[in-house]
This record gives structure tokens, sequence and C-alpha cells, in this order.
């Protein structure tokens, strides 16, 4: 049997909506190694915290795919998502990004073919739903890799990775003789 465009729409929208589901975990794995200070903790004054990131990624992902593929009202306050010093709550922080990404991925479950090919206007940009896709998930992993890094710097040996290679195939080591 020939795949259909729906099909493949189907696939690809899924396996999205599993990327935002992975990125999701890691980010609370390293949420759940800092304090509430190292949440809030910038390397440099012009830089970002990990907790704007995750109010970012909350704003971004609402916008995008809640509103702009979904047609939820845009509600969207970039400026406050960095402006915000804290500190909120890491629960806080991880409720808000888990209740989006819980609702983008519904959203993106009742997409068809047509509907990602149709242009809609986008934080100020006609663009068609994969266009918006394309830019969502993307961003939302460079940030989740940003929040590692920020993680990783701050905890130095003390970090905990989300995963290890187990076996050869996955590059583990090989055992010493």
């Amino acid at each position: 049997m020939t795949p259909t465009a729906d099909d493949v729409t189907r696939v690809v929208l899924q396996e999205s909506a599993d990327l935002l589901d992975e990125c999701f975990r890691k980010i609370a794995h390293c949420l759940e190694q800092l304090s509430d200070d190292q949440i809030w903790w910038r390397p440099h004054e012009s830089l970002n915290s990990i907790g704007n990131l995750c109010l970012h990624l909350t704003g971004n992902l609402r916008q995008w795919v809640l509103s702009g593929l979904g047609g939820a009202e845009d509600v969207r306050h970039r400026p406050a998502e960095f402006a915000e010093r804290g500190p909120l709550p890491r629960e806080q922080l991880l409720d808000r990004l888990s209740a989006v990404v819980t609702e983008a991925k519904g959203v993106l479950a009742g997409r068809t073919a047509g509907d990602m090919l149709a242009v809609r206007r986008i934080q100020g940009f006609d663009v068609t739903g994969w266009k918006g896709l394309l830019h969502t998930v993307p961003h939302f992993q460079g940030h989740t890799q940003e929040i590692i890094g920020l993680t990783r710097q701050q905890l130095g040996d003390g970090y905990r990775f989300y995963w290890q290679p187990q076996t050869a195939e996955q590059g583990a080591p090989a055992a010493l003789p």
C-alpha cells in the first residue's frame, strides 16, 4: 500500500511530538538537579538563565503551535520571557512547560496534510504549517541543549547524564582488560 499525504503527515507530526516529549524530559532532568537559584543563574548579565529559557520555550511553543497551528488566541508577551529574574520555583516552570507540550501534542495530532500546507501568520511571518513546525521543534531542541550546557557548567562533575550508552553499538566504551 502506498502511503498517502495524510499518512506521512501523521508520522512526521507524531515524531515531532515525541521529540518535544524527549526534550521536556531532558529539561526536567536538568532542573531536578538544580536549586531555584541555579535555575535563575546567568553566566553573564546579558545572557539568559535556564528559567528564562523555560519561559521562552513555553511562550514560543504556545505561539507557534497552539496559536499558529491550532488557532488558539496568541497571548504571548515575548519580552517578559527574557525580563523575568525569578526565582519562579522549578515546579512552576516545569508545570507550565509540561502543560504547553501536552497541548501542542494534541494540536499536532489533529492536523492533516492540508492543514500543514495552509499559510498562516505566526509572529509576524507568513508560513505554512510545515515551516512553523520546522521552526518550532529544532528551536525547542536547540534551547534544550543550551539548558543541558548551562546545567553542566554549574554542576561540573556532579552532573548526572540523562542517558549513557550501554552497548558498543550505542557507543559505550569497551571494557578495559
